[in-house]
């Protein structure tokens, strides 16, 4: 899971793209944002699931030949044979997705793999995903053939090891289907990997667009609480990082239960990782301020 101080960088990060004046509306921003953070995480992510995939193709080839050598044996029987005139159709089709699945491995084989993150990540998404995608038509294919040999009992002893050809090249999509998906099979511990960096990447995006949502919802709250500290207070007259800084924290003071000094020392952090050399010193002298009046009107409450 992601940590609490990885959350509040996103965020930062976020509030400062869209910085809230005149900036890109925050909707739209979000998935060019994520494209752009979580590059580094997606490339590894990528990768992995390219060399789990490429595990399971290990031994494909021989697979695929003695299916063709199978099929090609079967057609006879199913030539001029009006009960099995669905037959030689479906398994061309699964010819030809057997030979476009090739195709599709051997691309992803051959792409760089060393490029920069974003290169990485733009050409083996949707590699992956074409190759994901045939997979998926394979195995309807596969299925197809199978009921539709089945309704052929007198047939059974020539298309047997055609279908048990279909059956074992099935095997290796039914774990493709795991690396492409592996929160669906928690049992699978091979996998934990490849699960545990999805569901990060996932909680990551979810945790920190719930965080954002709730700086914009009280965005008015948040910058009166700064204009009572801050002599004469306007957005556009705070460096943009310290403002995304201030807002944050404010926020968790103001509506958050995490204590005050927790969320002081986390923000100085953050001015150390994304501010100027003068963010610190401003950044705590403003939320000390914010804290002791936050503080104060929960006393007069409690009183």
């Amino acid at each position: 899971m992601p940590s609490p101080r990885q959350i509040r960088e996103a965020v930062v990060q976020f509030l400062y793209c869209a910085d809230l004046e005149g900036g890109a509306n925050p909707a739209a921003l979000r998935e060019p944002f994520w494209d752009f953070v979580s590059e580094s995480d997606l490339r590894k992510l990528l990768i992995a699931t390219f060399r789990a995939i490429h595990h399971l193709a290990s031994g494909r080839e021989d697979r695929l030949v003695e299916f063709q050598q199978r099929a090609n044996a079967a057609t006879p029987h199913l030539a001029g044979n009006p009960a099995a005139e669905k037959l030689p159709p479906i398994l061309n089709r699964i010819s030809r997705l057997e030979s476009d699945w090739s195709q599709a491995f051997d691309h992803l084989e051959h792409l760089p793999k060393d490029d920069d993150d974003a290169s990485v990540a733009s050409k083996f998404a949707p590699a992956l995903q074409r190759l994901f995608r045939i997979d998926r038509d394979l195995a309807a294919a596969r299925a197809d053939f199978i009921d539709q040999a089945g309704l052929l009992p007198a047939l059974r002893g020539q298309l047997e090891p055609v279908t048990a050809s279909i059956r074992r090249l099935q095997r290796i999509s039914d774990r493709l289907r795991m690396v492409e998906e592996p929160e669906k099979f928690p049992e699978q511990g091979d996998l934990a990997k490849l699960r545990d960096s999805k569901s990060e990447l996932a909680s990551l995006r979810q945790t920190t667009d719930s965080w954002v949502d709730a700086v914009l919802a009280h965005k008015d709250a948040i910058d009166n609480k700064l204009g009572a500290v801050i002599e004469n207070y306007a957005p556009a007259r705070i460096d943009p990082v310290d403002r995304a800084i201030l807002r944050l924290a404010t926020h968790e003071l103001l509506n958050t239960t995490t204590p005050p000094k927790v969320v002081i020392n986390e923000a100085i952090e953050l001015a150390k990782r994304f501010g100027t050399t003068d963010s610190k010193r401003f950044v705590n002298g403003i939320l000390d301020k914010i804290a002791g009046l936050t503080s104060a009107t929960a006393s007069d409450g409690a009183a």
